[in-house]
Parts: C-alpha cells; sequence; structure tokens
C-alpha cells in the first residue's frame, strides 16, 4: 500500500510521516519544495513536487498511490475560497485519473454547516466534492488547534489572549500530533469503505478564560482572556497586512461556530484524545513566550 502525505512538513504533516516511517511505511511527501524536507525523513520517504493547486503536479505525483492524506494548503491570493476550490479540483481530477482508493482529509468542526463559517466554507467544499468523487473518504473533523497560540506569542508576552467568542464558551481544543495519529491510524485501516467522519476533539472541552488560566499557571505570568468585538478583530488583521477577503474568512471562522452552533459529532471515546493543553503548552509553547 502506497500512501501519500500533503504539507509533510506541516502542524499536522510533520508528525503523521514520521509516524508512518515508523510503522513501516515509505510515505509519497508531497510538497512544493521537496527539497527542503529534513535528510532523516527524506531518507524513509519519497518526496515527490506537487503544487497542490496544480492538477497536472498532483496527478503525476500520485500515479501509483493508493492512499492520500489531504490539507487544503493554506490561502495564498486575495481570494482565500478560490484557493481552496482549486487545490479540491487538483484532488479529485487525480482520484479519477489514478484511481485513488481512499482519502483521508483534514478537515475541521463547522464544516457541517456548509455555508457561513468563513474560511471552514472552503473545508466543507472539499468535503462536498469528495463524497461525489469515486474514492472512499473519512472527513476528520477537528478542533481548534493547540499550535493556534503560536500565532498570539506577542499579545501572551503582553498577557492578553483576545477572542470575539464568549469567554465561558467551552469548545473542543487539540493537539496536531493527536491528528495525526488518529490519521495514521485511520490511513494504515484498510478495513473501512464509504463515507466516514471521524471527529478529533483533544481531550476536553475548554472555554477561553479556562485556556487564559492554564497559560498563567503554566507561563508564569497573568495572561487574563479579553473578548473584543468582531469589528475590532477585523481591523487588528487588516493592520497586520491581510487583504480583506482574509480578513473576513478568518473571522468568520469563530463567528460562524458562534450562535447556537451545536457540533453534529457529540465528544465521545472515539473523538477523544489524550494530549492536554498544559503538555503543550509547557513543550512548545513556554520557551517562546
Amino acid at each position: 500500500m502506497k500512501i501519500a502525505v500533503t504539507t509533510p512538513q506541516g502542524n499536522v504533516g510533520r508528525h503523521l510521516t514520521r509516524m508512518l516511517i515508523r510503522a513501516g511505511v515509505r510515505p509519497v511527501l508531497l510538497a512544493r519544495h521537496p527539497d527542503q524536507i529534513p535528510a532523516d525523513v527524506a531518507e524513509h520517504a519519497e518526496p515527490r513536487q506537487a503544487d497542490s493547486r496544480d492538477a497536472g503536479q498532483v496527478i503525476a505525483a500520485t500515479a501509483d498511490v493508493d492512499a492520500v492524506y489531504w490539507v487544503d494548503p493554506p490561502a495564498e491570493s486575495p481570494d482565500p475560497l478560490d484557493d481552496y476550490r482549486r487545490a479540491t479540483e487538483s484532488l479529485v481530477a487525480a482520484i479519477e485519473v489514478n484511481g485513488i482508493d481512499r482519502v483521508v482529509f483534514q478537515s475541521s468542526v463547522g464544516a457541517e454547516k456548509r455555508h457561513g463559517a468563513g474560511e471552514i466554507d472552503g473545508l466543507a467544499a472539499t468535503e462536498v466534492a469528495l463524497d461525489q468523487s469515486n474514492a472512499s473518504v473519512t472527513h476528520l473533523r477537528c478542533g481548534y488547534f493547540f499550535t493556534n497560540l503560536l500565532f498570539e506569542v506577542e499579545s501572551l508576552r503582553a498577557g492578553r489572549l483576545q477572542t470575539v467568542l464568549p469567554l465561558d464558551a467551552p469548545m473542543s481544543w487539540v493537539a496536531p500530533r493527536d491528528v495525526a495519529e488518529v490519521a495514521a491510524l485511520t490511513l494504515l485501516n484498510t478495513d473501512w469503505r464509504g463515507r466516514r467522519v471521524q471527529a478529533v476533539h483533544g481531550p476536553e472541552d475548554l472555554s477561553w478564560a479556562q485556556v487564559a488560566r492554564i497559560l498563567t499557571e503554566e507561563l508564569g505570568r497573568e495572561v487574563r482572556a479579553e473578548r473584543i468585538t468582531d469589528e475590532q478583530m477585523r481591523d487588528q488583521y487588516l493592520g497586520a497586512g491581510m487583504p480583506p477577503a482574509w480578513a473576513d474568512a478568518l473571522l468568520g471562522m469563530s463567528t460562524g461556530l458562534r450562535d447556537d452552533f451545536v457540533p453534529e459529532q457529540a465528544r465521545s471515546i472515539v473523538t477523544t484524545t489524550p494530549t492536554r493543553l498544559r503538555s503543550w503548552v509547557r513543550e512548545e509553547l513556554t520557551p517562546l513566550v
């Protein structure tokens, strides 16, 4: 069985690649710049050049592949949803031309809404396209990544954790490494067929106020959760140089899941993963803050 991994150096991909190697698989690593893959990883894998938004490159790079772990790459153009559309078209074309049998897709909690959740709408469109393809597919509906806190290092140094969400509303937070583990087990299990949705919720639901308390205790400095308006958050995105469509898409990921949203997959033993935020902060965030 030949397994391809996209974004092999991303938050999830870098863990997944190594897990597959440890399992005895020689994964195909699809990367825009395969020469940048670490030598110790490349030695046990097959790096191949492919831009996920270029259908011809994706088709060529997956000609002999049986299964794919697919991540829609981050937006680059002024229209983020168009970037998602182009990546989706590349994947669907590769499935059709190469007869790829199984796809594990990195989606998000909120994709079940299909519309009205900002950038998550791009993931929802990929889900719909994959469901209409000939491949068996598992959609990993992931919670909020711990690694998103890495974008807040400067604010955390100033003792602030800002959000547009209610401070006491719990939501799922998950370590990318745990997503990689679920992905690896799913890819290596050849018994499933058809369409599956597998939520990955992390160890527990946390509110922003609870996250701020954990950060305070682990970082050794006070971090206060602060709710700001949608307009204030959008202005911050624009001030950081984001195009307006990017700012709206990013903001929509929060506002679209804020009012009366109930995830399609309830937390259970199936969706709960082990890595706790406290340990991740201690190992990954504390050295930076």
